[in-house]
């Protein structure tokens, strides 16, 4: 089973990941890897610090001449702005440092750390709380996405909506979500409706003009994923609630929906629910939805279509104007810390978002069709799916 964990602050020496049980013999190369970290850090709207780092990743064990062992696989990514911040972030005792964070910023992890943990320093807090920890997760998903496309998966992302301006379309009829994908892209703001595209970025220099952030909102979609994934059987094994819990850890996520998602609660059911039909010469299985409504799963299970999930992320915490805050220490009223940050971070959230539902789709396969060796799981895989055509 695969399972996954990341170390690292934000302006420390770098980012650490460790992922286990992606299988032996899975072809490996660094490059795959750096791509997504480089469309991670793409986007209008980001700050000053992706003029800093140039992400790239280290492996640093569990890879052999391009090759999974099957042992555990760790990562490390260089933080270049650490120069910057040697004395601050030392994990080494220091005196009469003058640096503190006492003021903190509303909508950020900040003021609930700090009285979580009882540390003299916010920093102590927010490094960790950073948006910068996901460099960690997308490099680890870049050997997820590897272990997927074995099995025929994909996985997808772009951006719907930008603050007040939402992308024209609809999957249900009939959109093609790898033709979304690809022209998102060719976007500044990784969205397929050029459109929407000129009123987002315009929409993104007037929030900075004023010194404000904006969210929005991004959809992923899944292909490929047979029937079978996840499991109904427990709550925490319904897969619907896992990639829920996935995408709601990245930093500013505050909703997550899945097919009509909230839509689904203002139709009647004959017009919600996806009619169920079979051709027995259909493959890769034979029982199909002319519509996809459920998003590809069913009582926390996939059902055979293409997930389809949506996700909205709030703006960002830190604004160029500050918003009023009290500091920790004097308790008296001032505005709040102001760190560098971006005006709107969607389009790089769409990539983390990714991400994190290839990660959870890896870990679902590989409960599923386990196997020490990438030739097991195939194996398995593919008996699994004879199986199906036979239903």
């Amino acid at each position: 089973m695969i399972r996954y964990l990341s170390a690292g602050e934000s302006h420390g020496r770098g980012l650490i990941a460790i992922i286990e049980g992606i299988p032996a013999g899975l072809n490996i190369r660094r490059a795959d890897i750096d791509r997504d970290l480089a469309r991670r850090q793409k986007g209008y709207g980001r700050g000053a610090r992706m003029q800093i780092e140039k992400d790239k990743v280290t492996i640093l064990s569990g890879v052999r001449h391009g090759r999974a062992l099957g042992s555990p696989i760790s990562l490390w990514v260089r933080n270049r702005d650490w120069v910057n911040w040697k004395r601050a972030m030392t994990p080494e005792p220091v005196s009469k440092y003058q640096g503190r964070v006492t003021r903190p910023r509303p909508g950020h992890v900040d003021l609930a750390g700090w009285l979580k943990y009882s540390s003299p320093d916010i920093r102590d807090v927010l490094e960790r709380g950073s948006a910068r920890e996901t460099v960690a997760r997308v490099a680890l998903a870049g050997l997820a996405k590897l272990f997927l496309a074995r099995l025929g998966i994909r996985v997808v992302s772009y951006v719907v909506e930008i603050g007040p301006v939402a992308a024209k379309g609809s999957l249900n009829r009939g959109e093609d979500p790898l033709s979304r994908f690809e022209l998102a892209e060719g976007s500044e703001v990784r969205t397929f409706d050029p459109a929407a595209e000129k009123k987002m970025k315009a929409e993104i220099d007037k929030a900075k003009e004023k010194g404000d952030s904006l969210g929005g909102v991004f959809e992923l979609v899944a292909l490929g994923v047979p029937p079978g994934l996840g499991s109904h059987i427990q709550w925490d094994k319904r897969l619907d609630g896992r990639l829920a819990q996935a995408l709601m850890s990245i930093p500013a996520i505050k909703g997550v929906e899945i097919g009509l998602g909230f839509e689904a609660s203002r139709r009647p059911g004959s017009k919600v629910h996806d009619e169920i039909c079979y051709q027995a010469a259909r493959a890769p299985w034979p029982f199909y939805r002319p519509s996809n409504n459920a998003g590809g799963l069913e009582g926390g299970v996939s059902n055979g279509e293409p997930l389809v999930i949506r996700a909205a992320m709030k703006p960002i915490s830190t604004l160029r104007l500050p918003l009023g805050s009290v500091d920790i220490e004097t308790k008296e009223p001032f505005l709040a810390h102001v760190e560098r940050a971006d005006v709107c971070a969607v389009p790089a959230a769409s990539v983390v978002g990714e991400a994190m539902l290839a990660l959870e789709l890896a870990v679902a396969a590989s409960e599923k069709f386990g196997g020490d060796s990438i030739i097991e799981v195939e194996r398995n895989y593919q008996g699994y799916l004879a199986s199906l055509s036979e239903s």
